[in-house]
């Protein structure tokens, strides 16, 4: 087999694409089923000089991948739906004080323990909502593994590019089936590294204030200059403030930096929704029994269409939309209990004309599974 070629797991495929997009730096705590990236990143990233550290819990992980980034590096951490939820009070420090970092969140079933070796999808609205107060987040995923080598690059592509956490969003099967993976070659596809300040050592350092293009450059803390961190509102120098306009602003521009960006961030693919009768709509593994429906009723000569999304959150309103308009029926599968068919409903013109195949059993969804919402809803005359 050729060197650039991998026979591997999706967590390994996660593995592949952090190292090539230039992690540095890891730390987590093994979880089900998402500890075969940190195994092999407990191996692979020292020989590179890169760090990875054990840390005692999900807490303590994330706040030390939120360190490390601050000190320059690029950092991740890996985990599944318990250890997300402990995440979720660092993970807002990371959206306030805009420090790039990526976590990977391997869905099982919940929730609390639930049932840790099977599939499930429940994970979504947390991913948007996990955190406190308003707040902006991107969540990616995929369905098979040359993507999720590709949106885990994605992944800190953007967080170097807006200074925020993104979530890679995966499930149980995308991580632990084994396929073909090719690696592409160094350059093949551009990394964004970090945007470090022009700024003088010595000479007053805003790490707050924006450059014309929007993207705030960095100083890696401890090294050139001095300045504040805080989970607080601040103001341009990271000192707190409770001013009206200071809150107002810094609120606004951590919303609208990703929120206005959401067509941008919206990354897809589709098959045959052109002339789509039944539209289906699907993400992570659930996308792969959506799209062999749909080639065995085009083969029957029905109008059978996927859309795939890539991009959970922000949620692409606009796409989806467009994609729904011309189909009679828009059928979102998914393994929970409608998560991101609750979005699609209000995405689109016709929320009556959009149902729900689902599994929440731990059970994987098959194409059958999918195929008697559409026989039941086709029945029903809807």
């Amino acid at each position: 087999m050729s060197d650039n070629i991998r026979f591997v797991q999706g967590n390994e495929a996660c593995v592949e694409g952090a190292l090539y997009a230039g992690l540095e730096f890891f730390a987590g705590y093994p979880i089900t089923p998402s500890t075969e990236i940190a195994e092999q990143l407990s191996s692979r990233l020292p020989k590179i000089g890169g760090k990875f550290i054990q840390m005692e819990d999900e807490i303590a992980s994330m706040c030390a991948i939120v360190g490390a980034s601050l000190t320059g590096r690029k950092v991740m951490t890996a985990t599944s739906g318990p250890g997300f939820s402990l995440k979720q009070e660092a993970l807002g420090y990371a959206i306030m004080a805009e420090i790039p970092c990526v976590i990977v969140n391997v869905q099982r079933g919940g929730p609390s323990t639930g049932i840790p070796t099977h599939v499930h999808q429940g994970d979504v609205n947390q991913a948007r909502w996990g955190t406190h107060g308003d707040h902006a987040i991107i969540v990616f995923t995929a369905s098979n593994h040359q993507d999720v080598f590709a949106m885990t690059v994605e992944a800190f592509n953007i967080a170097e590019t807006y200074r925020t956490p993104v979530v890679l969003l995966f499930d149980e099967v995308v991580g632990h089936m084994r396929e073909r993976l090719v690696l592409p070659q160094p350059g093949e596809i551009p990394i964004v590294e970090r945007l470090r300040t022009s700024v003088p050592q010595g000479v007053n350092y805003h790490p707050y204030l924006p450059r014309e293009d929007g993207r705030l450059p960095m100083s890696d803390f401890g090294a050139f200059h001095r300045y504040n961190v805080t989970g607080l509102f601040h103001d341009m120098w990271g000192f707190p403030s409770d001013d009206h306009e200071v809150v107002h602003d810094l609120l606004r521009h951590l919303m609208d930096k990703i929120e206005n960006r959401t067509n941008q961030l919206a990354k897809f693919k589709e098959f045959y929704t052109e002339d789509a009768e039944v539209l289906l709509i699907s993400y992570g593994s659930t996308a792969r029994s959506a799209r062999d429906l749909v080639e065995q009723r085009r083969r029957r000569g029905e109008s059978f269409g996927l859309l795939e999304l890539l991009t959970l959150w922000p949620f692409p309103n606009d796409l989806v939309r467009k994609k729904a308009a011309n189909a009679k029926y828009v059928v979102v599968a998914e393994m929970n209990t409608g998560q991101v068919c609750q979005s699609v409903r209000l995405a689109v013109d016709q929320p009556e004309r959009v149902f729900l195949a689902n599994r929440i059993d731990g059970e994987f969804i098959s194409p059958d599974d999918i195929h008697k919402t559409v026989r039941l809803i086709r029945g029903k005359g809807v």
